[in-house]
């Protein structure tokens, strides 16, 4: 029993061990033109595999992502809000 254990405790730890950092980064978002713009821009954002959170602020024309950089990068989610109408680029 004691054996079976640590060998799960091994595995889990492996596990942790492997996953990767979440990743934040902030874009310049174009051509938000209205309150309700965000709403698109985090909705398309968040249709990224990989993306756990998407903060978009209209008054500043940024997005503020949280992502997996295992599963997606920057170029990405720059596609995701361009499909969606609003270009972006990385803020530097």
């Amino acid at each position: 029993m004691r054996r079976l254990l640590l060998t799960i405790m091994f595995v889990l730890l492996s596990f942790a061990a492997s996953a990767a950092v979440p990743q934040t980064l902030t874009l310049d978002v174009q051509k938000m033109t209205c309150p309700v713009c965000p709403f698109t821009v985090s909705a398309a954002l968040e249709k990224v595999p990989g993306v756990t959170k998407a903060n978009v602020d209209f008054w500043d024309k940024t997005a503020t992502v949280t992502f997996d950089p295992d599963k997606t990068n920057a170029e990405a989610l720059i596609k995701a809000t361009t499909e969606a109408g609003y270009p972006s680029s990385v803020k530097p």
